[in-house]
């Protein structure tokens, strides 16, 4: 017994040596990233006016926060990704359970749901302005077409893929659809869920941006447009390691939520 115990914490002590080391090879191997990005610009052997380097990124960002404007484009960006992020995520999971509950209407939208997922979104994106109007909505409602099809998709497939045989199983035992849909589909699709979860929240960040492009006079993509036409390249590549930044820590934030859910089960 005492030697099982012994196994366990050294197991465990493994387990957080490892966890260690890889935190400490990405943030070494990140550094260098940046230590090796300002010396080529130092050095003239990469154009610091093309690429930037951090030392011209980090003026930049001062710059913009003394202007006030910092906090305000990046709060307008997070807000927009996560309204799309949530109603693509929400409206294509019960697009997705009604089309697992009927499949009739599965059979007759399958089509369309394919010629939609083909469709480059961007080509609605002038049509959705005149519908919408030219601000918010309209972004929110391009990061929605984006990410929604491939929710449904994904999320109906993982359905589908539910052993059949518990199916029949609690159909024997008199389940309705209702009940087998809570009791049986839903929970054994988690993974699939936490999957699109995590696959939406870089398509949001993509649909956000493409809106902001178009549309936006404020927000991170306004200010990829704006440094880009002003030939401020520096606030461009700030712009773009801010959005890198925020993007991992909302898929940190799905991992988390998946561990949890993990744990419950």
């Amino acid at each position: 017994m005492i030697d099982e115990v012994k196994e366990h914490s050294l197991y465990i002590n493994n387990v957080e040596k490892t966890k260690r080391k890889i935190v400490f090879t990405r943030l070494l191997i990140l550094i260098l990233i940046f230590v090796l990005w300002e010396v080529l610009g130092d050095l003239k052997i990469m154009d610091p006016f093309l690429t930037s380097t951090p030392s011209r990124m980090w003026k930049s960002l001062l710059k913009l926060y003394s202007e006030g404007a910092l906090f305000n484009n990046i709060g307008i960006t997070c807000i927009e990704t996560i309204f799309g992020f949530l109603l693509s995520t929400i409206l294509g999971t019960l697009i997705a359970i009604l089309l697992w509950w009927s499949d009739f209407v599965c059979k007759v939208l399958d089509p369309y749901i394919v010629v939609l997922n083909a469709l480059p979104k961007i080509a609605l994106a002038p049509i959705i302005i005149f519908w919408v109007g030219n601000g918010i909505k309209a972004i929110v409602v391009v990061t929605l077409l984006i990410a929604i099809v491939v929710t449904i998709i994904s999320v109906l497939n993982g359905f589908k893929e539910v052993d059949t045989d518990k199916i029949k199983l609690l159909r024997t035992f008199g389940a309705s659809k209702l009940q087998i849909l809570i009791h049986l589909i839903i929970p054994s699709s988690v993974p699939t869920l936490v999957s699109s979860l995590k696959i939406n929240v870089g398509l949001s960040w993509v649909g956000v941006i493409m809106g902001e492009f178009l549309v936006a006079k404020e927000g991170l993509g306004f200010l990829i447009i704006y440094g880009g036409q002003i030939s401020q390249l520096d606030t461009v590549m700030l712009s773009i390691l801010i959005l890198s930044i925020l993007a991992y820590v909302m898929y940190e934030g799905v991992e988390f939520v998946e561990k949890r859910l993990i744990l419950r089960r």
